[in-house]
């Protein structure tokens, strides 16, 4: 027997898994059990062909491999590695102590290679929690796994090179954790969009504070174009949460760098369903919303959207993480997101643009609005009209005080202010302690309640013009949120009167 400790990757996350190979002598054969998907079970065809490339004789006589725990699923090719290197520990062609602390993952290719495999921050974290020193992994995912602080991990390039390292040979080289590169601005440029003040000016307060924020405006007047601008000027991702994204991109796909250094910008077609948005499947994988964990999540066309997909998105919006309860168990996807989306006013597109008749009907509009719940729009900050630019506007000069650069200076002096009171945006202000936090002025809460009850806002949607307000007063330097910070909170929702 032998034993060899791996991780196998259930969600998002690692979790420490024991390889164990008990030969003995009956019939040929090789048995997986421990709850095995599809691709575990066809290891053994792939370790049988890289162990008679490596010149490994591979043992005739009965095979049984356990994965333990036994309840737990495990998915993927990433137990290739350790099920081979087990089994030539079972046979006498490893010594035991050689393995020691040694954790091992990756996918073995027919001709001995390794190849990447997904997930490998998220099982290196797994393996070094579980009391491992040392991880072998493939080339391609070393510097990333290296990231998990307080673990060696050692870059094989193939089944061969493992097998002289573990035999006491060239030993395999030692992957150092990448630093983090600089966020360097150099996507499209705020400037580049002529006139738009108000949409702009809302941008920048959404950014400021973390805000949702839904852009209305006839097609062709700009809103992609602004929305695809946002990330450019939101603060930098720090170290931690670099890796929480990076963790996340890192289970959905192998990743062409080892570490995201930039904020996620997810566009999902508006004919993504509900699992493509919210995740699900089997294995359960994250959506488009957990892509977008501490970056934007950009729906464009939102009324063509899914209804069912729309109304996913209102737990998530609040709880800030999506949690999938299935038969097999419970997984749970950080989804910590700004959300910001685009619509027409109509079918057409052209109502109260000014610029071409609109050809709907007053029931046709209703239908169309309504495919948006209310309970949704409730959620969203800011409700920014986009419309139509005249020619003088597009034909003048670009302004540097709305650059993507100056912008960011102010978004980031804004968020600095918010980290002194202990939270990392506005929009993440708790109910409790909320007037506090906000230190409205006396005017200004009088005219929010003259707002609540004049135009019927709902509780929810009075504690967010609270905070909107106080990013507001935030991007002004100001201590207290005044009147004109509430009045222009106001003014960015529509059923305030906004619009």
């Amino acid at each position: 027997m032998s034993r060899v400790r791996s991780a196998a990757l259930v969600g998002v996350d690692g979790v420490p898994v024991e390889v164990e190979v008990r030969i003995s002598s009956q019939l040929p054969r090789m048995e997986i059990v421990g709850l095995p998907g599809a691709a575990v079970r066809e290891s053994a065809a792939r370790v049988r062909a890289a162990l008679a490339s490596a010149g490994e004789k591979f043992p005739d006589r009965r095979i049984t491999v356990h994965l333990a725990p036994a309840e737990l699923r495990k998915s993927g090719a990433a137990l290739d590695l350790p099920i081979a290197i087990a089994l030539l520990s079972a046979a006498g062609q490893i010594e035991g102590e050689a393995l020691g602390e040694v954790a091992l993952a990756g996918e073995l290719a027919l001709d001995g290679r390794l190849r990447p495999l997904r997930g490998a921050l998220a099982l290196a974290l797994a393996v070094r929690d579980a009391g491992c020193a040392t991880l072998i992994a493939p080339a391609a995912n070393a510097a990333e796994a290296a990231l998990a602080d307080g673990l060696e991990v050692r870059a094989a390039p193939d089944l061969a090179a493992v097998l002289v390292h573990l035999r006491g040979g060239q030993p395999l080289p030692i992957s150092r954790p990448v630093d983090r590169s600089e966020d360097a601005f150099d996507g499209p440029d705020l400037e580049d969009v002529r006139g738009q003040e108000l949409a702009k000016r809302g941008l920048e307060v959404a950014a400021a504070g973390g805000h949702g924020a839904l852009l209305v405006g006839a097609p062709g007047s700009g809103k992609t174009m602004l929305a695809r601008r946002l990330p450019g000027f939101l603060p930098p991702l720090s170290r931690e949460e670099a890796l929480e994204v990076t963790r996340i991109h890192g289970a959905v796909a192998s990743l062409a760098t080892p570490i995201v250094s930039r904020r996620p910008f997810r566009a999902p077609h508006h004919t993504a369903t509900a699992a493509g948005l919210v995740g699900g499947g089997r294995p359960p994988r994250p959506g488009e919303v957990s892509l977008a964990h501490r970056g934007v999540l950009f729906l464009d066309e939102l009324p063509e959207f899914e209804r069912r997909a729309l109304e996913s998105l209102r737990q998530v919006l609040e709880d800030r993480c999506v949690s999938l309860v299935r038969a097999g168990g419970h997984v749970a996807f950080p989804a910590d997101f700004q959300l910001v989306a685009a619509a027409n006013p109509c079918p057409c597109g052209w109502l109260g643009s000014g610029r071409r008749d609109c050809r709907c009907d007053e029931g046709q509009v209703a239908r169309y609005r309504a495919r948006i719940s209310g309970p949704l729009l409730d959620r969203i900050d800011l409700h920014l009209p986009v419309r139509p630019v005249a020619w003088a506007e597009l034909d003048a000069a670009p302004s540097l005080v709305s650059s993507t650069r100056a912008t960011r200076e102010r978004v980031i002096a804004a968020r600095r202010r918010q980290r002194q009171r202990g939270v990392s945006c506005n929009a993440r202000l708790p109910d409790a302690g909320l007037e506090a936090h906000v230190d409205a002025t006396r005017e200004a809460r009088a005219l929010l309640g003259r707002a609540v009850d004049g135009f019927g806002l709902s509780a929810r949607a009075a504690r967010r013009v609270l905070r909107v307000a106080r990013t507001i007063a935030d991007l002004a330097g100001d201590r207290r949120a005044g009147v004109e910070a509430l009045a222009e909170a106001l003014a960015y929702r529509e059923d305030a009167g906004g619009r």
